[in-house]
């Protein structure tokens, strides 16, 4: 019984997919009209856990809105930077990101306090809560783009 009950679980895990490499985590599918986004968050603390890249269209009602993202890419951890890219096409966005050290795909925080790395586009400030759109907002050019955001931790 026991037996059963380990292989089972272990062909459980074999078929779940592990995180995304950093060189493989993509989202979108290129194509005709699109351009690559490459998100670098630089400041990665630990292996521990994923990063997750969060894109957003540029629509300030939809940002940080539950079912507001246009995209997004789960990978695992690499210290001291990790990054993903998205597939798309030129305009206005803005990311946010954040290290789920422990796996668990929260952002995990006190009342006032986050207990997990994270980051907006354009190293936006957040001394007093969340930054404002017109913050992280930023413009993607008609060729392939890098941004880096810092991640930032309150520990």
């Amino acid at each position: 019984m026991v037996r059963s009950i380990l292989l089972g679980s272990l062909a459980a895990a074999a078929l779940s997919a592990p995180p995304a490499h950093a060189a493989e985590a993509c989202d979108g599918v290129a194509g005709a009209g699109k351009v690559k986004l490459t998100v670098t968050a630089e400041g990665v603390r630990s292996a521990a856990g994923e990063v997750a890249f969060t894109l957003y269209g540029d629509d300030q009602r939809r940002f940080l809105a539950k079912g507001g993202k246009a995209g997004r890419v789960r990978t695992a951890s690499v210290a001291p930077r990790t990054s993903a890219c998205f597939w798309v096409t030129p305009g206005h966005y803005a990311v946010a990101i954040y290290h789920d050290e422990n796996g668990d795909r929260t952002f995990n925080r006190t009342l006032t306090t986050p207990k997990e790395g994270f980051g907006f586009s354009n190293d936006a400030p957040t001394t007093l809560g969340l930054p404002s759109f017109a913050k992280v907002r930023f413009a993607v050019p008609a060729g392939d783009m890098t941004m880096r955001i810092r991640m930032r931790y309150a520990r």
